[in-house]
């Protein structure tokens, strides 16, 4: 969950290898035989320029996918050869992803290419306010083509989960948080709309997302995760997790469960300090470790390590200790990418520059995420080769990984699904997550027109266009009145969680865990008497009085 960031430097590390690896693409091209042109090739750039955020082609959820669609375990004696012709300086580079500051999109791909590094994560503030998808676009194709001399794709991840960690703004398709998806308690629906996600998403030239969220949370008392978790139930986690894996998985992009071993029952906030866990890992088998069992299952492509103390290692956060490393792998039988949470976070202590990245590396992590310097961490991880600090049978088991994972979403994202109906998935999806706090299903007394009041101009301005849209109109002087987020009203919408809106008073209280478009208008529909809500509370709130509409 990268948020703030330090400038990296952009000096040279080493010297670049400048490879093609003719006889491997070779054998790549015959690995491949059964894709359609990538995302990096000429018809993809054509199909991206022409696309909105809806992909052209349909198909149904999941529609055997899984089938077509291989393992990234699959890759990895092709990335074994790869990674074995690297020199030191591209083997330390391999493993790490940046963030460059500012718009430019050349300051990053000089940064990947000067550093070699795996690739960049883009975040809001690689983008102009209001983005629109050819913004994205202009970004991740800068980036991409700074990998152009290596035999495998460069990694271009973004944080878009929906809801509140959504950092593409209006260049992407708007979502809302995982808990509406476990409110809905559907896997194949998920599984339909992140599909839709994972398309956008791979149109606009990323190779992979930093979701879903596998942490179980405690509700309120959760500053950090909340609404972001799909609730309090393991098992509803773990289906909602599960299907999400596998919607990214039909799309054609690397996803990533996080943060393991678990984040939703601790009360600080990573971001800013180190949470410390109560719970041995083992303790935590039966709540946390599940929805990661799902993934796993899944066959999710990477799994994120959360900075969390653990008993007996309370001041190193889980992203720098072994025993996490070891836990997840032997615990969960799980070989896949292991990718660590921003290195730039206040959980990770200063240490001297690149430090945090071989640290993490020398733990078990195979891609060190947003270090606080990307040269420094590169130069890090050479020096700590060179002294022996770091064994270069770690480097090269965790460059294998990496290098795997990009050559399998690159034959993915030839045999992926596309998407011409993203609206219509996301409005229905909308409907069956719609949960009533109090209330009723279906409303008593629909109306044609409402007095709508909220603090939030900009909420206030969505509904309007989203209810208007709907058939409902907006009058000051409707007898029925309906509040955003607050104030005395008949109806109450609660966009950030359902918590402080039990008690309020309204009549009707309807959660949609976000103040996204798609909502609004299934809260219209059902005040207009067009919808049922379809959605159950996915956390226990004190107070509340919801009739499970399921």
């Amino acid at each position: 969950m990268p948020q703030s960031y330090v400038s990296p430097t952009h000096g040279s590390v080493g010297t670049m290898a400048a490879m093609r690896f003719p006889a491997l693409l070779a054998a790549l091209a015959l690995a491949l035989t059964a894709c359609t042109p990538g995302a990096g090739s000429d018809a993809d750039a054509r199909a991206g320029d022409a696309a909105s955020s809806e992909t052209a082609g349909t198909v149904g959820p999941g529609a055997d996918q899984p089938d077509r669609i291989g393992r990234v375990a699959d890759f990895r004696e092709l990335a074994a050869d790869l990674v074995a012709q690297l020199d030191d300086a591209a083997l330390a580079g391999a493993v790490v992803v940046g963030s460059y500051d500012g718009t430019d999109p050349e300051l990053g791909a000089a940064m990947v290419r000067d550093h070699q590094l795996a690739g960049a994560i883009v975040m809001a503030y690689n983008l102009p306010e209001a983005p629109t998808p050819e913004d994205v676009r202009a970004v991740t194709r800068t980036l991409a083509d700074s990998g152009a001399d290596r035999g495998w794709r460069v990694f271009l991840g973004v944080d878009q989960e929906g809801g509140p960690v959504s950092r593409l703004s209006t260049a992407a398709l708007d979502l809302p948080p995982l808990m509406a998806h476990g409110a809905a308690d559907d896997a194949a629906l998920t599984t339909s709309v992140t599909q839709a996600q994972g398309a956008d998403l791979r149109a606009l030239g990323f190779t992979a997302d930093f979701a879903p969220v596998a942490d179980v949370t405690i509700g309120a008392g959760d500053p950090a995760i909340n609404v972001r978790s799909a609730g309090a139930d393991p098992e509803l986690v773990a289906r909602t997790v599960e299907g999400a894996v596998a919607g990214y998985t039909d799309a054609g992009l690397a996803s990533s469960a996080k943060h393991f071993p678990g984040h939703g029952a601790l009360a600080a906030d990573s971001h800013e300090t180190l949470p410390v866990s109560d719970s041995s890992i083992a303790d935590m088998a039966d709540r946390d470790l599940v929805p990661f069992a799902a993934a796993v299952e899944a066959d999710v492509p990477m799994i994120m390590m959360g900075h969390i103390g653990l008993p007996g290692a309370e001041t190193t956060p889980a992203t720098l200790n072994p025993e996490a490393y070891s836990e997840l792998r032997d615990r969960l039988d799980y070989d896949g990418v292991v990718v660590t949470d921003a290195l730039n976070m206040g959980a990770v202590t200063t240490r001297a520059a690149g430090a945090e990245t071989v640290e993490a590396i020398r733990a078990g992590a195979d891609l060190a995420l947003l270090p606080p310097d990307a040269g420094a961490s590169v130069t890090a991880l050479q020096e700590a080769l060179d002294s022996g600090e770091l064994p270069r049978e770690r480097l090269v088991e965790a460059a294998e990984r990496v290098v795997a994972m990009q050559l399998w979403q690159e034959d993915a994202s030839g045999l992926a699904v596309t998407v011409d109906d993203a609206a219509h998935r996301v409005s229905s999806f909308a409907e069956e997550s719609l949960t009533v706090l109090a209330g009723e299903c279906s409303f008593p007394e629909p109306v044609e027109e409402i007095a709508l009041s909220g603090a939030d101009a900009e909420d206030v301005a969505v509904f309007t266009a989203a209810a208007e849209s709907a058939g409902l109109q907006i009058d000051p002087d409707a007898g029925l009145s309906v509040g955003i987020d607050g104030g005395s009203s008949d109806v109450l919408i609660a966009t950030d969680g359902p918590w402080r809106a039990a008690g309020t008073g309204a009549d009707t209280v309807l959660v949609t865990y976000d103040d996204y478009a798609a909502g609004f208008a299934a809260v219209a529909r059902y005040l207009r008497g067009e919808a049922e809500a379809g959605g159950s509370l996915p956390v226990d709130v004190a107070g509340a009085r919801p009739p499970g509409c399921d």
